[in-house]
Parts: C-alpha cells; structure tokens; sequence
C-alpha cells in the first residue's frame, strides 16, 4: 500500500459529519460552489452539513460520495485533511475565542486574504494576516495551527511580491522562506516545491535571470508539483530566457506550455501565456507575429484584476511603442497603464513602466 493510499484509508476511519465535509473542502481548497459541483450534490446541501457541524451526519450514500472524493484526491490533499481532522479532533470543543482553537475563523480570514489579494487590497489583506500572525506561536504539536500558519506566510509573501518589495527586511523572500521551513517540518512536499518555485519567481523579478531559467527548468519535471505547476514553470523558462534576449530560445518553451495550459484547461494561464509569446516575438524583431499573440491575450482575458490589467497592458503598449506608426497610442497605453500601478501599489510594475519609457525615449 502507498504512503498516500495508507494516509487515505486513515483518513476516512470515521463518520462523516458537516465539520469533517468542511475540512475536506478546504483540503481541496474549493470554494462551497466549487466543492459541491466536485460531489454531485446542490452547494445549498454542502452549506447545510457545514453550518450544522459535528451536530450534521450525512447520508450514508452521501457518505460513500464523500469516501470516493477524498479517495480521489491527491496526496497534497489528502495530507492536508488529515492535518486538519487531527487538529480538530485534538482541539476538541474550544472553551471560548482563541486563537488556537478558533481555526475555522482563521481560514476564513485567509479565503478573505485570497480574495483581497485578488482585487489588490494590499492593507487589508496585512490586517487580515496580522491577526494571526501576530499572535500564533508556532509550536510542532500543533499540526492544524502550524498548517494555517504556513499558509499565512505563504499569502503575506504574495502580498509584499505584488506590491514589489521582492528581498530585503520586509520583503516577499524572507517570509517565503520563512513559510518554506513551516512546510518542510509539516512534511508536505507539495507545499514545499511550490515556495520553491516561488523563489525562483523571486529570483527572477530580481534579475538573476540565468540561474532562474536553470532553476525553473528542473521544477518542470519535479513531481512533487502538479501538471498545472510544472507547465507555468516551463513558461517561466521561456519568460527568463526572453529577458535574457534569448527570444527565439524562449518561444521553444513557451508554445509548449500554451499547448499544456490548453489540455489542462487553463484559461487564465494560456491567455498570460499568450501575452509573454507576445514579447517574445517582439525581442525577436517579428512585430506581426508579436500583434497577433497579444491580440490573443488581450480576447481572452479572463482574470482581468488590475495587476493582470496592467501587465497585460504594459506588454501591449511595450509591442506598439516598437513600431512608429503606433508608438503614440503606446505611449497613451503606457501613461494610462503607470497610473493604474500607483493607484494600488504595484511597484515592480511602476519601476518596468518606468525602463521601458526611458528605453523608447533613448531610441
């Protein structure tokens, strides 16, 4: 029997309750919709078993559902639901608020942070983090806080790398690393490559763009990441080499990884794909082949937040301030695009906008 095949028929030695039902959605980080759409069952049926808790016992149909779907799950997963049954059984009843007991009220928070993170509500995704951070110790028993905790990290890193402050005190790659050691002692492999992968994102913003395209080359293959993983780590490839002028290099990686996203199903990524083919094609001198990739990107928007906003933007006016006839509208696309960057923050893009102003007025 494997290790992950042993860590679900732990898991499941027990009656499903709504409290039971909720971690696993977390485990599988879907929200209710989400999550109901995976079993089969109308989301109204899941916010029911979640809002009666230990008090709410399924169906015994439903409890083999449940079986099934935490079965198929992945390792990652399901080692995160037996972190999380093992924490709520051994917290048991919580005799008031507190901040190692109250750990439902802690995930929510950090589904508030995702959210906000999405709109770049920077301030208030700190507050959100703060709260917890600033008041959970870490301690090795605790495995459902330690998980949590990690995971806070995780996010308070993504919130100072999108508003660029990248290394440094205060800085995205600390708290990464930070939340890397929390992974590591938790012994969740999956979480641990992923922050690895972020450093080299890290890395790579920071313009160590040789090591980063080695890097990101060998967490292509790394199976401890998922298909969705390893093919934005193949796009980074191309992304690093492309900044390194390896145009033509990069685009060998690139096309591959907008096949992968497109079998993977992956809107999002194979429009931001699209986009770093766009600039690819635009280092290598090829204006047409660089029009009709962003032309791509720009049609198939799909998580259309400012900071995507921008970067896509940015690109757009970088590819027409190549050619005269359109360098006015780039310029037009650019002041516009600066602007949107200061008003929530975003730095690293403030500071792109800025090179590639100064490169056109060098010309």
């Amino acid at each position: 029997m494997s290790a992950g095949t042993r860590s679900a028929a732990a898991a499941t030695a027990h009656q499903w309750t709504g409290r039971e039902a909720r971690l696993l959605r977390h485990a599988l980080r879907l929200s209710v919709r989400g999550f109901a759409a995976y079993l089969g069952v109308a989301a109204r049926t899941v916010a029911k078993w979640e809002s009666g808790g230990t008090s709410t016992v399924p169906r015994p149909d439903t409890q083999a559902i449940l079986d099934t779907a935490l079965a198929r799950a992945d390792d990652g997963a399901r080692t995160r639901f037996e972190v999380l049954v093992t924490g709520a059984r051994e917290s048991g009843p919580a005799p008031g608020p507190s901040p190692r007991h109250d750990y439902e009220a802690w995930t929510d928070d950090l589904d508030r942070t995702v959210a906000c993170l999405g709109r770049q509500e920077f301030r208030l995704a700190s507050t959100l983090l703060g709260r917890w951070l600033d008041r959970f110790e870490p301690d090795s028993s605790d495995a459902q806080g330690l998980y949590l905790y990690g995971r806070s990290l995780r996010l308070l890193g993504e919130v100072r790398q999108d508003q660029g402050a990248l290394r440094g005190p205060l800085s995205a790659e600390p708290v990464y690393r930070q939340a890397l050691r929390v992974f590591t002692e938790l012994k969740s492999p999956r979480r641990v490559a992923q922050l690895e992968l972020q450093l080299v994102v890290i890395a790579e913003m920071s313009g160590q763009l040789e090591s980063a395209a080695a890097r990101y080359t060998s967490l292509t293959t790394d199976d401890r990441l998922s298909a969705h993983d390893r093919t934005r780590a193949q796009l980074w490839v191309g992304t690093a080499l492309s900044k390194r002028g390896l145009h033509e290099t990069a685009t060998r990686h690139i096309v591959p990884a907008i096949r992968a996203f497109e079998r993977l199903e992956e809107p999002a990524d194979w429009s931001i794909a699209h986009q770093k083919l766009a600039l690819a094609h635009r280092g290598a001198g090829d204006l047409t082949a660089a029009g009709r990739a962003i032309e791509v990107a720009l049609s198939h928007r799909v998580d259309d937040t400012p900071l995507q906003q921008v970067r896509l933007d940015t690109a757009h006016a970088h590819i027409l301030l190549s050619d005269g006839a359109t360098a006015g509208s780039g310029l037009a696309t650019l002041d516009r695009t600066a602007r949107l960057s200061a008003r929530y923050g975003l730095m690293h893009q403030v500071r792109s906008i800025e090179g590639i102003r100064r490169g056109f007025e060098c010309r």
